[in-house]
């Protein structure tokens, strides 16, 4: 080839590329301005999109990743399990090690000796109760559990007991031991200090407890609308009767109704009947005036599911 040709072409290739790229910028505009324009059209939210995504390409927002839940291990209270060894280790006997008491008692504590007990030597077991748990350090609790003898007399024994990490797995890891029962508290010094005449409030309450209690009677009749609560059922007396009835608030002592609005809390103290004997109950209700007359606003004592307002 000519070198004349050769030089005119090699001149003419970077003319040809920057016409490439110039071509390729104009269409950049074109297509920039046409966002532009279409986003203007349809509103200054797609406005403040097309301003801020380049003409290229749009980054796509990261999706929303929930925060992981995390459930704290609750620590499982193996008092039930104490309370079933001790029932069965106390009625099982080393010379009966086959018994359906001694296998449960083993199933429960492998590591642990039968009792050895004398015939008649100690009085029968009536019942056991768990009184008292107590998580020592990690996986390792102390269960007090009581046992109660047919001659009344009862007896507290310290079970040490293990658990797993999840806490659905126990096991009994020592002997238990007789340990001093559990000191009697010092109770606090009762709220329910006015004391309520008879009649009005007073008599409210004794109208309310016998329907709730003997079916005597009406119990919504004693509550205010839109408040529910069950009588007991099947009724288990046949009468019940005030004995003292004590208040927070002194508004409870006025023998006249006051004014509608007026809440009062009370403690009952009353004495049921059946067939069998007479029981002595309390009860903690609250009562509030409408319409001029006192209703059951909420049943504080053994109002578990009942529906009772608090």
């Amino acid at each position: 080839m000519p070198p004349g040709k050769k030089a005119s072409r090699s001149e003419a290739a970077p003319a040809i590329a920057a016409g490439v790229e110039l071509e390729k910028m104009r269409r950049r505009v074109r297509l920039s301005r046409l966002a532009l324009f279409t986003a203007i059209a349809a509103g200054p939210v797609a406005l403040a999109v097309a301003v801020t995504s380049g003409p290229d390409t749009a980054e796509a927002a990261a999706p929303h990743q929930p925060a992981p839940v995390r459930t704290a291990a609750v620590a499982a209270d193996p008092a039930g399990y104490a309370q079933v060894f001790i029932d069965a280790w106390l009625r099982s006997s080393a010379d009966e090690a086959d018994s359906g008491q001694a296998r449960l008692a083993q199933s429960l504590a492998p590591d642990v000796a039968l009792p050895d007990p004398a015939a008649g030597a100690q009085s029968k077991l009536r019942s056991v109760t768990a009184v008292r748990s107590v998580q020592r350090d990690g996986s390792a609790w102390a269960v007090t559990v009581a046992a109660q003898y047919a001659d009344s007399t009862v007896r507290y024994f310290a079970v040490p007991v293990a658990t797993d990490r999840a806490g659905v797995s126990f096991a009994v890891t020592a002997a238990p031991g007789v340990v001093a029962g559990p000191a009697r508290a010092e109770a606090e010094q009762s709220p329910y200090g006015v004391s309520v005449p008879e009649g009005g409030l007073s008599a409210a309450v004794g109208e309310f407890l016998a329907a709730y209690l003997t079916g005597a009677g009406e119990v919504g009749r004693y509550l205010p609308p839109g408040l529910e609560l069950s009588p007991v059922s099947p009724a288990p007396y046949t009468a019940v009767k005030v004995q003292q009835v004590s208040a927070v608030e002194e508004a409870a002592a006025d023998g006249q109704v006051p004014a509608d609005g007026t809440k009062v809390r009370v403690l009952v103290q009353a004495e049921a009947q059946d067939g069998s004997g007479r029981w002595p109950l309390a009860y903690e209700l609250a009562l509030t005036v409408r319409s001029g007359r006192w209703e059951i606003s909420a049943l504080e004592s053994g109002s578990a599911g009942q529906g009772g307002a608090r």
